[in-house]
């Protein structure tokens, strides 16, 4: 084996001090050719932590594909789609943008310089080298002004403007007013969405179908803030926008019902997935409906489904968003109408772009995880109490230490009844009970089983 393929060994850190010092200029990234996504986001969140590792002086970085795919939250084997997130960030031109005291600096660059991805035959590590632009290289891996960002906190996001706002909050957490930079609805947009062909907004479907979800989902999974959106008109009309970073004060345990707390149910939205709406739509329906109408509505719609008097549904889905405009449940909606009602030339710039096969792939993986954590989750329900004790003790012993410090706090606090400790508890009980990996068949039998279409 080729051993100048193989980086120098390096002693390896614990998981919970996998934090990032992530140049401030790369927060808020707005590109202006290609686009981003919340899988290359976290793909390059971990090429930035071991760059740092290895040092500014390297002129080429390497490291074992597999631990590129585990720090970046991938789980999935699909080397192709990998590389297609990398093509992708090879491709971006992005727009940096800083606002420190009395400066502002703009930059233009590509994300990504060369990558290689060496293949050394059967029984040998495949190694990923890349580089970065000389020009930004040092500002990247030796940042003078940065955030610090936990990997396994950014990998917790399931949606890219999350991720976004999560980098905002931990950057204006510790400055004097804590108010994010303050920009015009356009700007907001292209980086909450990481898309470059937004040249207008419509902002109130801006907000509804990015903001508010993203808030929620911070919301849901950040421990340590939260965040307030405020608003600047000029007239009637909304043009800036900015965020107001809230500490959070930390309860004391059993204070506060977990089960209680304003999260963002993924769960509800994998239900509403599983109907045959796309992703986007389930999420947007989920932002903008109340919650109750939105069991209820489900509840009617799985009795309807399972009533064999009746003919069987063409489309649950079409039916479901019926159901839900005209309240068949019974149940009062405090939305006017589901986001699935308005016509598609309403979503304007915001709405979401064609859906490649890299994508297609990787959304079909996470459903097929979402629903293995969900058969863990209601495995776990029908236990004994001895037998939650013995794998809770578990967990403890071989994972705990390798959580983000705040997971590991919510775990000694709520225990599985954590959103985000809870999270990683049963993915980790899902691995437990069903190690193997899915192959390509079983994915089309999953796809086929639960009516999944056009991702």
């Amino acid at each position: 084996m080729d051993e100048s393929l193989v980086p120098a060994p390096r002693p390896q850190k614990p998981q919970d001090e996998q934090s990032l010092a992530k140049a401030n200029e790369a927060i808020a990234i707005r590109p202006k050719r290609g686009r981003l996504t919340l899988l290359s986001r976290r793909i390059y969140n971990a090429l930035l932590y071991h760059s740092q590792r290895q040092g500014v002086d390297e002129p080429i970085y390497k490291l074992p594909l597999s631990e590129l795919i585990g720090d970046a939250r991938f789980n999935s084997n699909n080397t192709d789609l990998l590389k297609s997130h990398l093509r992708d960030m090879q491709a971006t031109t992005i727009e940096w943008s800083t606002s420190a005291t009395g400066q502002r600096r703009w930059v233009s660059s590509q994300l990504l310089g060369t990558v290689s991805i060496e293949e050394q035959g059967r029984g040998r590590p495949c190694i990923v080298s890349w580089r970065y632009p000389e020009e930004i290289k040092e500002r990247l891996v030796r940042p003078h002004q940065y955030t610090r960002v936990l990997l396994e906190i950014s990998g917790q996001m399931r949606s890219y403007s999350a991720a976004v706002l999560y980098e905002i909050g931990a950057r204006y957490l510790t400055s004097p007013g804590r108010l994010s930079m303050r920009e015009d609805v356009v700007w907001w947009a292209a980086v909450l969405t990481g898309r470059s062909d937004i040249t207008e907004v419509d902002y109130r479907f801006l907000k509804r179908d990015v903001i508010s979800k993203a808030l929620a989902e911070v919301d849901a999974l950040c421990e340590d803030f939260s965040l307030e959106l405020i608003e600047h008109k000029r007239g009637r009309k909304i043009e800036e926008i900015q965020f107001r970073v809230v500490p959070r004060v930390q309860q004391r345990i059993g204070e506060v019902d977990a089960a209680q707390r304003n999260v963002f149910d993924l769960e509800l939205v994998g239900r509403l997935i599983e109907l045959g709406i796309k992703q986007d739509e389930a999420q947007d329906i989920y932002a903008t409906t109340d919650e109750g109408q939105l069991r209820a509505t489900l509840e009617h719609v799985r009795q309807r489904l399972r009533n064999q008097a009746l003919a069987p549904l063409k489309s649950p889905a079409a039916y479901f968003k019926d159901a839900l405009r005209k309240g068949y449940s019974g149940v009062k909606s405090k939305s006017a109408a589901a986001p699935a009602e308005l016509p598609a030339p309403a979503r304007g710039p915001v709405a979401s772009a064609p859906v490649n096969e890299a994508e297609r792939s990787r959304r079909l993986h996470e459903l097929w995880e979402n629903e293995r954590m969900a058969r863990a989750r209601e495995m776990f329900s029908e236990m004994s109490p001895e037998q939650h004790t013995e794998w809770r003790e578990r967990f403890e012993s071989s994972h705990l230490e390798s959580l983000a410090p705040p997971i590991a706090r919510a775990w000694r606090r709520d225990g599985p009844a954590s959103r985000i400790a809870g999270t990683s508890f049963f993915r980790w009980l899902a691995r437990q009970t069903w190690p193997e990996e899915p192959s390509d068949r079983v994915l089309l039998d999953f796809a086929l089983s639960r009516g999944v279409t056009g991702l």
